[in-house]
């Protein structure tokens, strides 16, 4: 664990490098506290000198100063720990910081593991991102224009008038992906720490999927174990049979997870239930109720993962009904699934427009909370540095 107090000579510079991602980290005590617990001073100090892009051994040695041999093993730590992804590709190491959500706070808890103080750090992760949920971390997650994640559909549920193209399913998702893997729960093995359990029962490991290269990553670096196209599959069928729902990347190409996520649990959907009813992405389908078929027994209420349904009385007697907020329905279609009545069903709404590609997110984003130009800036240098190279 890190071993510093939180001095303005690690830990500043540290949060003005992770601020130029699309989702910064704001600036308070707690947030002190959590990068001293998970970097060491000469962690936090290499990680300040990262540039936005993925760079070699050779290049972070230049930015840092630090002899090649001893940061190698600084950089190999801060991967096993999950600070820095490390990519190989043809023979070369590729290094690149990750943010702090999505990022190294998901990664804390995403093992089992004897080098961190979890309990503390279950507490001040949750009171960071909640505690001010209008003016704090909440809402630089959340209040972008542009959500960085969105829901999936439940295939079945998709009517077949509907637009929603082959990207949404989960399914469709794993069999394109060519590599998978599935790890441990971050907000559930989180919630245990705070003596807290999820109230559908859903498992805490072999839960969440990671795909493609992100996938590669942790299963090299022991945060997730690889599966094969069936047994990722079969996640799904179990994430299903709790009624979870489906959350991955707010593009259309290679994203690199699905979460299947429930109401007491995720951090993605307490954001919704803060008030963000845009702070996800939504599928462009909305569930509808037949009044007819309804009997009012409340089962796809406790299956609705945003708070988004409510049974009222209509003031006849034995009479009640179901009462849908369409403006935070992500239309994953959970509840759908959960009604043994068949009362419900989905509707296509407005298809919704998703980023091509997570640079494409990314640049949106950033864009948005205008801090587009170190990005641009950073997109320069490289251009430069090929061209200098080539010569």
């Amino acid at each position: 664990m890190g071993h510093h107090a939180t001095s303005k000579s690690s830990i500043v510079p540290l949060i003005d490098r992770l601020n130029k991602y699309p989702i910064g980290l704001v600036d308070n005590e707690k947030l002190r506290r959590i990068l001293a617990i998970l970097f060491s001073e000469e962690e936090a100090f290499v990680a300040s000198r990262f540039p936005l892009h993925e760079a070699t051994l050779e290049e972070l040695a230049r930015l840092t100063g630090c002899p090649p041999e001893h940061l190698e093993k600084v950089l190999d730590r801060m991967a096993d720990k999950g600070l820095v992804l490390d990519m190989p590709h043809r023979g070369t190491i590729y290094y690149l910081l990750l943010p702090g959500l999505i990022g190294f706070f998901e990664f804390s808890f995403m093992k089992q593991r004897a080098d961190l103080p979890l309990a503390e750090l279950a507490r001040l992760m949750s009171d960071y991102l909640f505690e001010d949920p209008q003016h704090g971390q909440a809402r630089e997650f959340f209040g972008s224009r542009t959500p960085l994640t969105r829901s999936l559909a439940y295939e079945e549920t998709v009517p077949v008038s509907s637009t929603v193209t082959s990207y949404e399913g989960a399914r469709e998702i794993i069999r394109k992906a060519g590599y998978g893997a599935v790890g441990m729960c971050y907000c559930r093995h989180k919630k245990e720490h705070l003596d807290e359990h999820c109230s559908k029962g859903a498992p805490v490991e072999g839960i969440c999927i990671s795909l493609g290269n992100a996938a590669r990553f942790m299963v090299r670096r022991g945060f997730a174990e690889e599966r094969s196209v069936e047994e990722l599959l079969a996640v799904i069928d179990n994430a299903r049979k709790h009624n979870l729902t489906h959350i991955t990347d707010n593009i259309r190409r290679q994203p690199s997870f699905i979460c299947n996520c429930c109401s007491c649990c995720c951090e993605l959907l307490a954001g919704v239930q803060a008030g963000y009813r845009d702070g996800i992405g939504k599928t462009g389908l909305l569930v509808t109720v037949d009044v007819q078929g309804c009997v009012g027994c409340g089962l796809c209420v406790g299956a609705c993962n945003v708070a988004a349904l409510k049974i009222v009385n209509t003031g006849v007697e034995k009479q009640r009904k179901l009462e849908i907020a369409g403006s935070v329905c992500l239309g994953c279609g959970a509840c759908v699934s959960a009604c043994p009545h068949q009362a419900l069903s989905m509707v296509a709404t407005a298809e919704p427009v998703i980023p091509a590609r997570k640079r494409d997110l990314m640049k949106q984003i950033l864009r948005e909370k205008k801090r587009l130009a170190p990005f641009v800036v950073d997109g320069v240098k490289r251009k430069v540095k090929k061209i200098v190279t080539r010569k």
